[in-house]
């Protein structure tokens, strides 16, 4: 699957492509995602009636959005080694590291989507009784909980493409490899820095931490206003756009 996502990625990157096929600590990594995932709908057990199963449908959106998010980390990561194909000490290291984040949040993370996105109202039931899945009071942890995890994702990402940058000429990696690879670098940081702001509005102001997490909608802005830029900078040095 990793070099199936990479063969069509690559047809319009302008990183070449070093590794084409999985190592070790990839194929460790897609186990770790895999089980990731598991975590996310091991708790959902075969409905025994219906209105058991209407239940269980109004999970769907919530395990959509963690899917989804849980994708788009694994293949960022996929990317990254495509591109670089390093495993080196430290990129070891930081993909380690990676992969325990991913999984120390994968409840908080289904959490925080089942809050938002099942239709409960914010509330569950227990021994015939519906109690609230959050108090007056845990919000603002609860955002800040998510948003450290979040920060030490797009983090670990910026290291990892601030080493493959000091490792450019061990790589090969040409002018325009280079540009973009402080692309992505940049990127990653704006990201760390709306998470930052997320969490410093929630630890400053509590009353407002729950909104505040409307912030994080700015990131496919940013992405948007940070890839033009590039681009442009990048027909201007290079003749072609950044990718």
């Amino acid at each position: 699957m990793r070099s199936k996502a990479a063969k069509l990625h690559n047809k319009a990157n302008s990183i070449e492509w070093r590794s084409h096929e999985p190592s070790r600590i990839e194929t460790f990594s897609d186990a770790v995602f895999a089980f990731a995932l598991t975590l996310i709908i091991v708790s959902i057990e075969v409905p025994k009636s219906f209105d058991e199963l209407m239940e269980t449908m109004k999970g769907t959106i919530s395990f959509g959005v963690c899917f989804a998010l849980l994708f788009q980390i694994w293949n960022n990561q996929n990317i990254y080694f495509r591109r670089y194909a390093l495993n080196d000490r430290y990129t070891i290291l930081i993909n380690a590291i990676l992969l325990f984040v991913v999984l120390v949040y994968t409840y908080p993370l289904k959490f925080l989507s089942m809050l938002l996105f099942s239709f409960s109202n914010g509330t569950y039931v227990h021994d015939g009784h519906e109690l609230p899945m959050i108090r007056e009071g845990q919000t603002q942890s609860l955002m800040l909980i998510y948003g450290a995890g979040f920060l030490v994702i797009y983090l670990l990402f910026y290291l990892m493409y601030r080493h493959a940058k000091k490792h450019a000429t061990d790589i090969g990696l040409n002018d325009r490899e280079i540009f973009d690879t402080q692309t992505v670098c940049g990127i990653n940081f704006i990201c760390m820095c709306i998470c930052a702001v997320v969490m410093l509005i929630g630890i400053l102001f509590p009353s407002v931490a729950g909104p505040s997490g409307f912030l994080y909608c700015t990131i496919p802005i940013a992405y948007t206003i940070w890839f033009s830029r590039r681009g442009k900078k990048s027909r201007s040095l290079f003749g072609e756009t950044v990718n």
